[in-house]
């Protein structure tokens, strides 16, 4: 499996952006309400991150040579699928409300009440803490390279100094 790769996230970010900016546009055109998820979502962003926490700390202890019991590999490979699936939906969550926030920019001085502007920023703090938490906890699911590994033992150098090696 691979990691995330902080420049796909940034693509995602941007491009989920530019999608948020095109729905805001179309719904201001329709006379419609914002397409802003509500406060309450951000009780379910939370849940999703001190699970993911909670899942990577138990990989982290054991990883870290805490082994009282065994890890099941099924566990720890579910929670770096968690871990990954949590920073993408931040960098989606993020990127939805930063479009919102960029096309409603030029109207926030005509706006009576802030409460909608607040709320997106709100909720764009939660999606940096989930891409934050996602990032974090895929790292603790790192496993060290091993003494055994080829790739981890030194290169020996070779000696050539005091040896004939020219015909």
């Amino acid at each position: 499996m691979r990691t995330i790769r902080p420049a796909w996230l940034i693509v995602v970010t941007v491009a989920v952006a530019v999608a948020g900016w095109v729905g805001t546009w179309l719904t201001s055109r329709a006379s419609m309400a914002l397409p802003v998820l509500p406060l309450s979502s951000l009780i379910t962003m939370g849940l999703i991150v001190v699970v993911c926490w909670i899942l990577g700390f138990k990989v982290r202890r054991w990883r870290d040579g805490k082994r009282d019991k065994i890890l099941d590999p099924l566990l720890a490979a579910r929670t770096v699928v968690l871990a990954q699936a949590c920073a993408y939906a931040g960098a989606v969550l993020f990127g939805w409300h930063v479009g919102i926030l960029v096309n409603q920019i030029p109207t926030i001085s005509m706006r009576a009440d802030l409460g909608v502007i607040w709320q997106m920023v709100a909720l764009m703090a939660g999606g940096l803490c989930m891409v934050a938490t996602g990032i974090v906890v895929e790292r603790f699911c790192k496993l060290p390279p091993e003494d055994t590994d080829p790739g981890a033992k030194p290169k020996e150098k070779r000696e050539t100094q005091g040896k004939e090696g020219f015909a």
